[in-house]
Parts: structure tokens; C-alpha cells; sequence
């Protein structure tokens, strides 16, 4: 089988380095996981995530024409997908948009009053 780019596939660390981990796939294949795809939070030391010698499932996201392949194994796990009502829907779009009238009335108030003072305009104090 070969390995396609959006493919999930078990392997093995085999080396670990600065800037990620090589993973040894099936028909003897190594593929890099750099260390910004190994967790969703930032990683400063790789070895707090992976070890040589663990197995790992990982997402093909390239296949370079040289031969070379990336990985990420935060990409590989599934994230639980919360289905949202039509309601929650609705009532979430009706705050926003009275958030945005009331945020837009008070910038616009803000800005006539600041406009009129400077230009002496109607009920305009002088002094």
C-alpha cells in the first residue's frame, strides 16, 4: 500500500531530534513528524511527548517528490465534533448582532460628539 497524502498509519519512533521525531512506517518508510505537529500545545522539549521505540499514529500531510514525507500526530486524532442546535444557532447569531448595533450606536455617539466639539458646532460649549 502506498502512503497518500490525508492517510492514517501506526508507526514506530526511531530517532528523535530538535526540531521532531522520525517515524519508521509500514514498507520500511520514515517520515518526519516536526515538533510543531506533535501536540496542539506548544512543545519546547519533544521528549516530554514522544520516546524511540514508541508507537504512535500518525496523518500523512505531504509526500515531497524527493522521497521525504511529513507527519503529524496531532493532526491523527480525532477531535469530538459538538453538534450545535439550530436555536443555539439562532441565539448566538441575534447576541452577536445586538452586541454589534449596540458596540457601532456608542463608536458613532462617541464620534459625533468629538466631531461637533472640535468643529464648534451645534451645543457646542465655548469657552
Amino acid at each position: 500500500m502506498a502512503i497518500e497524502v490525508g492517510s492514517k498509519v501506526k508507526g514506530k519512533v526511531t530517532g528523535i531530534t530538535n526540531f521532531g521525531a522520525f517515524v519508521e512506517l509500514e514498507q520500511k518508510t520514515t517520515g518526519l513528524v516536526h515538533i510543531s505537529e506533535v501536540a496542539d500545545s506548544y512543545v519546547k522539549d519533544i521528549n516530554e511527548y514522544l520516546s524511540v521505540g514508541e508507537e504512535v499514529t500518525v496523518k500523512v500531510i505531504n509526500v515531497e517528490k524527493d522521497g521525504k514525507i511529513g507527519l503529524s500526530i496531532k493532526k491523527a486524532k480525532d477531535k469530538p465534533v459538538r453538534q450545535v442546535s439550530s436555536r443555539e444557532r439562532a441565539e448566538t447569531f441575534e447576541s452577536k448582532m445586538n452586541r454589534f448595533l449596540k458596540d457601532s450606536e456608542d463608536r458613532l455617539a462617541s464620534l459625533k460628539k468629538h466631531t461637533e466639539s472640535r468643529r464648534g458646532g451645534r451645543g457646542a460649549k465655548r469657552g
